[in-house]
């Protein structure tokens, strides 16, 4: 028989509405990467809605649990002794006769032909203190799939520091639960019986959060009072109470209520449990937003300070070509005149003068002074991928024992921490070797070389002459100079004659004007390729950044929406779930 044989109308419309919502908090969970084990518990649970009502008998081995089960049966089926007898979960259900069926290692089926097995399904579990340890988790993954749960606890060592840990595991799930003290006969008065139930209600009731029923049984008395036909030892084992209980309090309407509880109450486990990683991870991500963004406002700045500082630093480059220029001015006020007429004859004179006095030491000085910026942008971005790496680091360091691994401790979530935290560490990692790779290997002196030619070749290009072996000063000079130090070859062909004379401070004042003019013009080239070369270099440096960061970015970004969207379907998930949970128990009333 199924539950679909004694549901009423408004039952079935529960069940209805109830399938369709966790169905979708199916989805909202494969979303996040529910790990096999829960995936498999929440399966289970969704397929006992359509089988009888499961009551699971729990509780430490050599508490009793078989001896129980068989004395609520009437009937030996179950192997029962001193040391863990239970190693399978075992489903005991009827049948038309009796038998045995081993399913595999974990798990068997004995059938028979027992009226209280016509309306409900009994298991027993292995011990949850054995000494075999497959056993406890067998029984632990054997509970979500329970409509409610029989703890079997002895009268001898009652609600053990393990049974208290279990039964934490059973209030996870959301069970309804009661409490079956066993081996009342071995206690020596009624008295010692009364302070042994108050002291495991109180207990459990504390650590389930609920009133919990508890019933002292004797399960040996009551079996042997069944098979003898002996009503006296049957009474003595106060097993009437729990039979009443299990056969007539929990009718076809209440086991309806908690088959119809059991899977939302796993659901609600679920959704908690997962909403508490997603929390989790999208607290780390905000933090590595926050990251992304310092670097980016880093950069920012970068940008801006850059700009800042190639302003000032281009002035001093600039004041070289000023001295110069003032330096050719006052050589040709100096010698373009009358009293060194001898001196204008001998072209040899001059050259070597204006080389002496006026280009002096320009090549070297215009070297010296780019070289000084190409040193300063190349530091600048190595600072900048320093800054970077920093960034990394911190960040490592500061939530180390969230990363790889470590995430899945806040609520253990399985593959969707551990997958979240090994893309995110494997990123991470990325990035920070980027930096490393970035810095470790940046070599200053090639660097400042290339930038040096880059520069070199837009000077040349602005002023359509050819890049020789020559350095960039000296490129500078000779566009500089062109037309100045021509001036000797015209002063050559004129000098000794009246006219040349007459035309002197005409040629000087032509000599300082077109020296103005050159000057100006090499030094709006040479700041305009400047200029150019450091826009360019700047946003190369910035891009060459913000490309190694990028695949973490968007990581981090689609990660945080994928959350916020699973967040708001568990969200809404466990809203329905509690709805459709208040219906259920409001037909109880």
């Amino acid at each position: 028989m199924t539950i679909a044989h004694i549901l009423t109308d408004e039952q079935a419309r529960i069940l209805v509405e109830e399938r369709r919502a966790l169905a979708e908090l199916r989805l909202a969970l494969e979303r996040v990467a529910m790990d096999d084990e829960d995936a498999a518990s929440f399966d289970a649970s969704l397929r006992q809605l359509d089988e009888l009502f499961l009551l699971v008998v729990a509780g430490e081995f050599n508490a009793g649990k078989s001896a129980f089960i068989n004395a609520l049966l009437g009937e030996p089926l179950l192997e029962e002794g001193v040391t863990p007898t239970t190693e399978r979960v075992t489903l005991v259900k009827h049948g038309e006769r009796q038998s045995r069926e081993t399913q595999s290692d974990a798990f068997e089926i004995v059938e028979a032909p027992i009226e209280i097995l016509e309306t409900l399904n009994i298991v027993d579990t292995p011990g949850t203190n054995a000494v075999q340890r497959k056993h406890e988790a067998i029984t632990r993954e054997f509970l979500p799939r329970a409509d409610m749960v029989l703890f079997v606890t002895s009268a001898d060592r009652p609600f053990t520091e393990s049974e208290r840990a279990f039964l934490e595991g059973i209030r996870d799930w959301g069970k309804k639960v009661a409490v079956v003290i066993n081996k009342i006969d071995l206690l020596m008065s009624s008295e010692d019986i009364h302070k042994v139930i108050a002291f495991v209600r109180d207990n459990a009731s504390k650590l389930l959060g609920m009133e919990v029923e508890v019933f002292p049984v004797s399960a040996r008395q009551a079996a042997r009072g069944k098979s003898e036909g002996n009503d006296a030892l049957v009474q003595e084992s106060r097993f009437e109470a729990l039979e009443t209980f299990v056969v007539r309090t929990l009718d076809d309407g209440e086991r309806v209520r908690l088959k119809l509880l059991n899977p939302l109450g796993v659901g609600s486990a679920l959704t908690k449990k997962y909403a508490a990683g997603v929390a989790a991870e999208l607290d780390l991500l905000k933090d590595d937003l926050r990251m992304l963004d310092d670097i980016e406002s880093h950069l920012e700045i970068y940008e801006h300070d850059q700009h800042r500082d190639f302003a000032y630093r281009l002035s001093d480059i600039d004041n070289a070509l000023l001295d110069f220029e003032s330096r050719g001015t006052n050589f040709f006020e100096e010698t373009l005149r009358l009293g060194r007429i001898f001196d204008l004859v001998n072209k040899a004179k001059i050259k070597s003068d204006f080389e002496k006095n006026v280009i002096g030491d320009l090549p070297q000085e215009v070297d010296k002074r780019v070289e000084a910026v190409i040193d300063w942008m190349v530091q600048s971005e190595l600072e900048q991928w320093k800054a970077v790496m920093a960034h990394i680091e911190e960040r490592r360091s500061a939530h180390e024992e969230r990363i790889i691994g470590k995430v899945g401790k806040v609520g253990k979530v399985g593959k969707v921490q551990v997958g979240f935290a090994q893309d995110r560490e494997r990123l991470l990692e990325t990035v920070g070797a980027a930096a490393r790779s970035a810095i470790d290997g940046y070599d200053r002196e090639s660097e400042s070389s290339r930038l040096a030619e880059s520069v070199q070749a837009a000077v040349a290009s602005t002023a359509l002459l050819e890049v020789g072996a020559v350095g960039l000063g000296a490129l500078v000079t000779a566009i500089a100079t062109t037309t100045a130090a021509d001036v000797t070859g015209i002063l050559a062909a004129s000098a000794l004659s009246i006219v040349g004379l007459l035309v002197l401070p005409a040629k000087r004042r032509k000599a300082k004007t077109e020296l103005s003019l050159k000057v100006g013009e090499v030094r709006e080239k040479l700041m305009t390729s400047l200029r150019k070369q450091f826009e360019s270099e700047t946003k190369a440096s910035i891009l060459r950044i913000q490309d190694a960061v990028a695949p973490y970015t968007r990581f981090v970004r689609a990660e945080r929406d994928r959350l916020e969207t699973a967040r708001s379907a568990l969200g809404a998930s466990r809203t329905e779930l509690a709805r459709i949970e208040a219906a259920v128990n409001l037909k109880r009333e």
